[in-house]
């Protein structure tokens, strides 16, 4: 592996990472308290909208790929996104969690915002500057970023908010965000336009566009259903371990810490098995692992949850989840059109995260209504739907299109 490869994958890991730590903090630090005031679990599920701009990033995509013409530009906006991203955490450390709760939420929402545009402004620098073989292990360092900073945000930090308190908590995290935009800040980005990219006719409305291609409803359905069958049971998790009688502390290292290291583990290996296998072959397989994952959870409820069974439930959930996600970002990937890289990307990206808002939101009246078992049994008749309709929605000839589009734009 050539050095200039390497420096691609560490600057998109660390900016990856950035965005994902806090957002992972604030979403499952909440919702661990709210449960343990005796929250209902559709409350829970509720607190999930505070993702609402990772949906409406779409709107506002375009005007980022109108106003880059090359990686500098785009790297322009991840730095100014991401330092108002830090300075918003950084004040919301002074502000009480019981009571400035509701502010807090509304700054979180702002804080969002400006993370959901540093995220479009990263896909489509990413998307230019790998190319279609390192593409997969690019996107194995989305993942890991993510995932790490899941088991930092959720698990390490979950930690130490139990001994340090909010404000100091919300301080460092700010300062980590700042220092982690350092490697993109050195990057050696281009200044010249890349070539067959073209940014002046991305219109305002360019997403409207995307959905008008000829055979795209059936990878947009698959991109909707794709986490439609662990994503309950992620949600779920935190509280399900909350009525088994575990700790705070506990919560923090079987899921934060174990769980999202199994993930991070797995997402190398689904890079690999990906530019070995292509997404051609792959889509056939990460379905059928998260049918089994959903089963095993389903089975957990019938017995006395022993610590090594849910230990392997945990490592199971997180492994399946890093791997289809990887699938995903690298096939989103080959679906974009020169000049509009962030927003297509976006856009399917978005469809992704509004899927797993739905069922997030719920798998908590879902749960209540008919236990964790009866979310379980759900979770995995939503798998099973989806590998019956992967013949009929998946279509070789739709990626192969895309595929050759890019690399004659590539050549011109």
């Amino acid at each position: 592996m050539k050095h200039q490869e390497i420096k691609k994958y560490y600057t998109l890991l660390s900016l990856y990472l950035a965005q994902s730590i806090p957002m992972s903090f604030f979403s499952t630090v909440i919702p661990v308290i709210m449960r343990m005031e005796n929250y209902s679990l559709e409350s829970i599920g509720y607190i999930q909208l505070i993702k609402l701009p990772w949906i409406l990033k779409l709107l506002w995509a375009p005007l980022v790929d109108r106003t880059s013409k090359n990686t500098r530009q785009y790297r322009r906006w991840i730095i100014s996104s991401e330092v108002f991203y830090a300075l918003i955490i950084m004040c919301i450390g002074y502000l009480n969690l019981q009571t400035d709760f509701t502010t807090i939420i509304i700054l979180m929402v702002i804080a969002f915002t400006a993370s959901a545009t540093q995220d479009i402004a990263t896909d489509a620098f990413a998307i230019l500057i790998l190319n279609k073989k390192e593409r997969s292990l690019g996107n194995s360092m989305q993942s890991a970023g993510s995932f790490i900073g899941t088991m930092m945000g959720s698990g390490v930090l979950l930690i130490i908010y139990h001994y340090w308190g909010w404000l100091w908590l919300l301080r460092s995290l700010g300062l980590f965000v700042l220092f982690a935009l350092i490697p993109v800040a050195l990057y050696n980005a281009r200044n010249g336009k890349e070539p067959g990219h073209s940014s002046k006719n991305v219109s305002p409305l360019e997403f409207i566009y995307f959905f008008r291609q000829k055979k795209i409803g059936g990878h947009l359905l698959l991109l909707f259903l794709f986490y439609s069958g662990i994503i309950g049971i992620l949600t779920m998790i935190k509280p399900y371990f909350v009525d088994l009688g575990y700790d705070i502390k506990e919560i923090g290292v079987i899921s934060g810490i174990f769980g999202t290291a199994c993930g991070v583990a797995m997402t190398i290996p689904a890079g690999m098995f990906l530019r070995k296998k292509g997404i051609l072959k792959a889509v056939w397989i990460f379905p059928v692992i998260n049918v089994l994952v959903a089963t095993y959870f389903f089975g957990l409820t019938f017995t006395n949850h022993a610590v090594y069974l849910v230990y392997i439930g945990v490592a199971l959930l997180w492994g399946a989840y890093a791997m289809s996600s990887v699938f995903v970002y690298t096939m989103s990937m080959q679906v974009v059109r020169k000049g509009r890289e962030g927003t297509d990307f976006t856009i399917q990206i978005v469809l992704t995260h509004l899927s797993s808002l739905i069922v997030a939101i719920l798998s908590g009246k879902v749960a209540d209504s008919i236990t964790y078992r009866g979310l379980f049994a759900i979770e995995i008749g939503l798998g099973i739907l989806i590998l019956a309709l992967l013949p009929f929605i998946f279509k070789k000839s739709f990626y192969l299109r895309f595929e050759t589009e890019n690399e004659q734009a590539a050549v011109n």
